[in-house]
């Protein structure tokens, strides 16, 4: 019994591995036919490695909080209605490529809903980012300066979901305007985008400065076909 644990082991079958030693420990395996210990075995390796991989995609989305669909307080006064953050859920809007905008005062849950549709989206196997707009743009000028900026665009524009936090906190002119129109324009269409606001979607134009085309360019991809939560109310930090 304990080879046979450790060729499995040996063989990175983790989840056979703990389901044939736990079999052994509770003595059910001469109760089982052949298939069904071995379909018991099968399950309990592909629940292993879903495990593995939702872990290890939750670990690099690196996401201002920990928050799950689960956790968020629906309320439709304040912008929350379930029925249509449930539709989120399935992850449907990923598969499609659309952007979602999530806008409202400080501390109305705008970063708490993003991180939870972003947990649920690691849940379905999408590999996921999460920034803040200031340190994404951190990462363009040290990826700049190393000269693997194209890679950064790269592999930015290969993620399922890409959720930008604390868009608006500043003007983006010159060259960050032009790189924020490459990132968006790479994802346009083919991957989801989720960007997180206190600017209503009427004011942003102004923090897209100095570039009327890039702005317009911008805004263009991002708000017309952009599924839109609007936060409201008192902060909830209270």
């Amino acid at each position: 019994m304990e080879e046979i644990s450790m060729q499995l082991k040996s063989l990175r079958l983790p989840g056979m591995a703990a389901c044939w030693d736990s079999l052994a420990e509770t003595r059910r395996m001469d109760g089982l036919t052949l298939r069904d210990g071995l379909e018991l075995m099968l399950q309990a390796e592909r629940e292993q490695r879903t495990s593995n991989r939702n872990a290890r995609l939750l670990k690099e989305a690196r996401f201002r909080y920990q928050a799950s669909i689960e956790e968020v307080c629906f309320d439709p006064k304040r912008g929350l209605e379930q029925t249509k953050v449930m539709s989120l859920a399935t992850c449907d809007y990923i598969r499609k490529g659309l952007p979602v905008l999530i806008t409202g005062p400080a501390g109305t849950g705008k970063s708490w809903l993003a991180s939870a549709l972003g947990h649920q989206a690691c849940l379905c196997g999408f590999h996921t980012a999460y920034y803040n707009l200031n340190k994404l743009f951190e990462q363009v000028t040290i990826h700049r300066v190393e000269a693997s900026l194209l890679r950064f665009f790269d592999r930015l524009a290969a993620t399922d979901l890409l959720i930008i936090d604390d868009f608006g906190m500043k003007a983006l002119d010159g060259q960050q305007l032009l790189d924020f129109l490459e990132i968006i324009e790479d994802r346009h269409g083919r991957k989801a985008t989720i960007i997180v606001s206190q600017l209503p979607v009427a004011d942003w134009y102004d923090v897209l400065q100095g570039n009327t085309t890039a702005a317009d360019a911008i805004l263009d991809r991002i708000v017309h076909t952009a599924i839109r939560f609007e936060l409201k109310g008192e902060s909830m930090r209270k």
